[in-house]
């Protein structure tokens, strides 16, 4: 590489070049530490600041790494960086140019006063594009600084100059601001200057300027919102990949900063964080947008939530009654020496019935206390084996008095999931339930010699459905797993 030629030919300033070049090539892929680190390690060969070539290269490469810094959203040191590069500039278009840039972060800072005062020093610029960014950008800053002033004739301008010039890039830093500044005061234009930010930044292919123009239409077009997050998460996705294929493509320098280390170290933790808080940031913008949208649009909505909330309770009833209940035959046969195809085709005729019931929205038959008391202790016993006893304790009719039959069924389903899971998971040789009764408040306990839960409690499809049934009856299961071996289940729910 060109570095190490320079390197071996003891061409210091050539080598600072190309480490400089190699810095903004990796800005530009979104390297942005990488890119610091380059610098650094050209900064480090860049001693004789009295010639006018090394005067220049440091400007150039303390503006790149202050570009860097503000990327990372470091303003602090995106700001010192930037006036470390005003010193080595020996030209007034350069000093205006700076003067742009320090205003950005200033802006960004929520530092409108100071900002105003470089964009009085910045508009001054000959050339028109850079005009046209600090005109932009003075009108965004005396909006800012007082919310009566009408910034619009100067936001035009800048973009009726950029439009002239073809600049692309300028278009859509305009589009952007005209989006930001409608946002409250007309959405449909925000909106439009939005979708023609994210027009431009696709004909330009700047995915980073696609994924901001994409946020603004998630908030500005809550009815399209799944779309737009949709293409939002493919852009993100693409310049993640990009920037990962940029940063294999450096992989193979290495660069002496020990200096660095620490502070680069930390730097990628406060990324991490950042990314974190930026993502849980537009969860909770998404949240608020969906919540507004369907507050606005409950009463046309009602409907397409009624059959939402019937699939959600036929999946349930399904993998209550049906799933279990197959799981439960199957224990049965498993369990029987004497294999009675009869009574297996009768059971499983049932369950079928039950799942034609469910089809058909039938309401599960009422029974009394007494078939209630049999129904427990006969599901109970099904799942005795030759390697796992089964005791009740407590169950009598006088237990179930005044339940009413939803919330036995209730109480059914969740005692049959513990007994399924029991099965599948717990290697227990023993499993006794002790059933309770004092006034209105009934008690199970349920307990066994299995191997525990180990770990945290995960809620799957089983325990989920029993955390609401347990709760639609107003009652309270608590886990025990916390003894050296086995499990520990208490369910306590009011009579009425």
């Amino acid at each position: 590489m060109a570095k190490s030629d320079y390197t071996s030919t003891n061409d210091s300033l050539g080598a600072a070049k190309s480490l400089v070049n190699m810095a903004m090539l990796q800005n530009g892929s979104g390297d942005f530490y990488g890119s610091i680190e380059s610098s650094l390690e050209a900064n480090s060969l860049l001693k004789n600041e009295k010639d006018s070539t090394t005067r220049s290269t440091l400007a150039i490469n303390y503006n790149n790494m202050a570009m860097a810094s503000n990327s990372l959203k470091e303003y602090e040191k995106a700001y010192e960086l930037f006036k470390k590069a005003l010193k080595y500039v020996d030209n007034k278009e350069g000093e205006y140019l700076c003067y742009n840039n320090i205003s950005d972060v200033l802006i960004s800072q929520k530092n409108i006063k100071l900002a105003k005062k470089y964009l009085q020093k910045a508009i001054l610029v000959k050339d028109s594009n850079n005009y046209s960014r600090a005109l932009n950008n003075f009108a965004k800053a005396k909006y800012l600084d007082d919310k009566n002033y009408d910034p619009l004739p100067e936001l035009y301008k800048a973009l009726a100059i950029r439009e002239t010039q073809q600049d692309n890039w300028g278009k859509n830093a305009s589009y952007a601001t005209l989006s930001d500044y409608f946002a409250e005061k007309d959405k449909i234009k925000a909106l439009f200057f939005a979708e023609k930010m994210l027009q431009t930044a696709s004909n330009i292919k700047s995915p980073d300027d696609k994924k901001e123009a994409l946020l603004r239409i998630i908030y500005l077009d809550p009815i399209n919102y799944l779309d737009n997050f949709q293409k939002f998460n493919n852009v993100n996705d693409s310049i993640q990949t990009a920037r990962n294929k940029a940063k294999n493509q450096f992989a193979l320098i290495r660069f002496d900063v020990e200096k660095m280390k620490t502070d680069i170290a930390e730097g990628r933790n406060q990324l991490l964080i950042k990314n974190v808080l930026v993502a849980a940031l537009i969860i909770a913008i998404i949240i608020i947008i969906v919540w507004y949208w369907r507050r606005q649009k409950r009463l046309k909505k009602e409907n397409e939530l009624k059959i939402k909330s019937d699939q959600l309770r036929i999946s349930k009833k399904v993998h209550d009654v049906v799933a279990n209940g197959i799981y439960q035959v199957m224990t049965k046969i498993e369990n029987q020496e004497h294999f009675d195809k009869e009574e297996a085709l009768d059971e499983l005729e049932f369950v079928y019935e039950k799942s034609r019931d469910i089809s058909y929205e039938k309401h599960d038959v009422e029974h009394d206390t007494k078939d209630n008391k049999d129904r427990i202790s006969n599901l109970i016993a099904s799942f005795k084996n030759d390697t796992t006893d089964t005791y009740i304790v407590g169950n009598e009719s006088e237990i179930w008095n005044g339940i009413s039959q939803s919330s036995f069924e209730d109480i059914y389903q969740i005692i049959r999931e513990l007994m399924v899971n029991m099965k599948k998971h717990s290697q227990a040789s023993r499993v006794i339930f002790k059933f309770e009764r004092t006034d209105n408040l009934v008690k199970i306990q349920y307990t066994d010699d299995g191997i525990g839960i180990p770990g945290d409690l995960i809620y799957k499809n089983g325990l989920t459905n029993t955390g609401t049934r347990i709760a639609a009856i107003c009652g309270e299961i608590i886990f025990d797993n916390k003894s050296e071996k086995g499990l520990k289940i208490t369910i306590s729910f009011p009579v009425s």
